[in-house]
């Protein structure tokens, strides 16, 4: 992970890693800002869906013990939020750079469709 400096603010750059690592520990509660489409067709095991379209930083639960990562398909999406995140007054963001992209590059396990059923099928790219 790498930090950068906004305003006097934290924003983290995670990589896929660190996140799996964070989730495997209970320590990370994950935010998918994609589409419903996107996230329908694949998403990480346990992410949670809060599309950027209607993204209000006060529907989020506050970070208390678990760090809230946001992610998106590429990074560019989840850095404005987590930028959002920022300017609505917290003093450290975290995203997932590169995004799913990077996450399925680096071989991490997610959740895809099964196109001879349409229902959801683990995917392991070892």
């Amino acid at each position: 992970m790498h930090t950068e400096d906004i305003d006097g603010k934290v924003l983290e750059h995670w990589d896929s890693d660190d996140l799996q690592q964070g989730m495997k520990a209970g320590k990370v509660v994950l935010i998918d800002v994609r589409t419903p489409q996107e996230y329908m067709f694949e998403y990480i095991h346990g992410a949670l869906l809060f599309p950027l379209a209607g993204f209000e930083t006060g529907f989020l639960p506050e970070e208390g013990d678990k760090r809230i990562v946001f992610h998106c398909g590429s990074g560019v999406r989840s850095r404005k939020v987590a930028e959002a995140y920022l300017a609505a007054g917290h003093g450290r963001a975290a995203h997932l750079q590169g995004g799913f992209a990077a996450w399925k590059t680096a071989h991490k396990p997610y959740i895809g469709t099964d196109m001879a059923t349409g229902g959801p099928i683990e995917v392991h790219n070892a």
